[in-house]
């Protein structure tokens, strides 16, 4: 059976010093070998297609004097001397009578037969044309009796002289010699240094490196107190993966410190699991009781017609009054828990339209004026067109319910203000009521079903405790906000809507 190598056993690593030395060193060798390959290979053709120019400039540059008959000036003196010394080329200038006009050599006699062999190809084993022209030939030519090489221009000038110039390539050779000489001697000494200089230089650049790899090696073990200390001066690259590091060994450390807590709250949300049953109890007994007087009254006064204790007309009409109007609230209260069942489910469909928002209000103020004049209650409302994004019937529902409750619990000098607030695209709006604020231990309370904080004034006005649980509930299908709060005269209740 074949035995299965472990997935973390440690694998062996190169170090990343000498991996990074071992790169600058195998650039260095490399360019050097590349240069000595060059100069071997092409620097003599340089040189020589350089002297080739050079052989052509000064041809015309005497060919430009002579036609101005400036050979014999002082200007062309200097001119020659620094291009034969220069250049390292022999010239000589002679009349058609083979007279020597300028001769850059003493030995003008060996150089004239010079001039002879090359005119008539004589004493040459190799000669190569490299250019040729009407007034000059350039050639390439291997002279056997001097076993020595050379470049030689020869040709007629504007007045009518003849004009030898040549150049040694032996001289071109042995300066091709030295400069590879050099260029050796040069590289080995670049070879030492860079040797040095690249362990030193990748020594700089992997050590925060080998620092940031332990770092991530301690982090892996969810150890999070190993931290970067990254320069201030000449940063770079690894100094911001440092810093970044840093940053993420911070995030990982606040994220577990996240987790440990959702673990808490998780926790804690399977024990309030266990006490839906409770809460689901709870709510059959408020539904219960809510019910219960109702139906007491309605069983009693309907017994009682049933047994005429009160045969006048007045008496039955009150009776049959008491079981209308507890048969209603009844009916309105189980209205409302219909309503707030299928918000909580999400089976309510939210229609997201665009309407005016005043129009609305005034519409739900409007019909509220019979309240508002029974209970001697000021109403003020800006009225300015404002145009939001809801369900209009929804909110209809959040705004009856804000202005029943605050018409309800109007006291003092019973005002009543709905206001407006533009928070960039979002709108908040107000319902305020003057009376006594709501005590601060029962403020979060006032969502809940069936809670009451007066419950004898909530039934005073035949109120159930619902109203404030099925706006919070549309302000969660809309995913806005709502919310309460008291002031010194009074309590505001307020919701917020995206704003058209």
């Amino acid at each position: 059976m074949k035995k299965i190598s472990s997935g973390n056993q440690k694998k062996r690593t190169i170090p990343l010093t000498a991996e990074i030395a071992a790169i600058i060193i195998s650039l260095v060798v490399g360019t050097l070998l590349l240069c000595w390959f060059l100069n071997t290979a092409f620097l003599e053709r340089y040189y020589v297609l350089n002297q080739q120019n050079t052989l052509l400039r000064g041809f015309k540059g005497i060919d430009t004097a002579s036609a101005q008959n400036s050979l014999d000036s002082n200007e062309f003196q200097v001119q020659f001397d620094n291009l034969c010394a220069n250049s390292n080329i022999t010239i000589m200038i002679i009349s058609p009578n083979q007279t020597i006009i300028r001769s850059s050599v003493n030995d003008t006699y060996q150089m004239l037969l010079d001039f002879r062999d090359i005119i008539f190809n004589k004493n040459a084993s190799r000669t190569v044309i490299l250019s040729q022209e009407d007034n000059y030939v350039m050639q390439r030519r291997t002279d056997d009796r001097l076993q020595a090489e050379y470049l030689v221009l020869y040709g007629i000038l504007s007045d009518g002289n003849l004009i030898l110039m040549r150049s040694a390539l032996e001289s071109i050779r042995g300066s091709v010699s030295i400069s590879n000489q050099f260029l050796l001697y040069v590289g080995a000494a670049v070879m030492l240094v860079s040797i040095f200089v690249a362990f030193a230089a990748s020594k700089r650049i992997t050590t925060p490196i080998v620092e940031l790899t332990d770092i991530s090696k301690r982090m892996t073990e969810l150890d999070f107190e190993a931290k970067f200390c990254p320069r201030k001066k000449h940063r770079n690259e690894i100094d911001e993966l440092g810093e970044h590091m840093n940053g993420l060994s911070n995030t990982l450390e606040e994220t577990i410190s996240e987790l440990k807590s959702a673990n808490n709250e998780l926790q804690i949300d399977i024990e309030k699991k266990i006490q839906i049953d409770e809460m689901r109890k709870e709510f059959l007994s408020n539904v219960s009781h809510e019910l219960k007087t109702p139906l007491a009254l309605i069983q009693g006064y309907a017994e009682g017609l049933k047994e005429c204790i009160h045969e006048d007309a007045e008496s039955r009409d009150f009776y049959c009054e008491v079981i209308m109007d507890e048969a209603d609230r009844m009916n309105r209260m189980v209205k409302k828990l219909l309503t707030l069942n299928q918000l909580e489910f999400g089976n309510e469909a939210v229609s997201m339209e665009r309407f005016n928002l005043t129009e609305l209000i005034c519409g739900v103020v409007h019909a509220s004026d019979i309240l508002l004049t029974q209970n001697g209650i000021e109403l003020t409302f800006e009225e300015s067109d404002l145009y939001v994004w809801a369900d209009e019937f929804m909110v209809e529902e959040v705004v009856t319910n804000y202005l029943s409750n605050a018409i309800h619990y109007a006291q003092n000098e019973k005002k009543i203000i709905i206001s407006y607030t533009l928070q960039e695209k979002k709108v908040r709006v107000s319902v305020f009521n003057t009376g006594d604020p709501i005590p601060e231990e029962e403020i979060d309370n006032v969502w809940i079903k069936f809670y009451k904080v007066d419950k004898a004034r909530t039934r005073e006005y035949g109120g159930s405790g619902i109203g404030l649980s099925i706006v919070k509930a549309v302000m969660e299908t809309h995913h806005q906000q709502c919310g309460v709060m008291n002031h010194s005269d009074g309590v505001e209740f307020y919701f917020e809507l995206d704003a058209g």
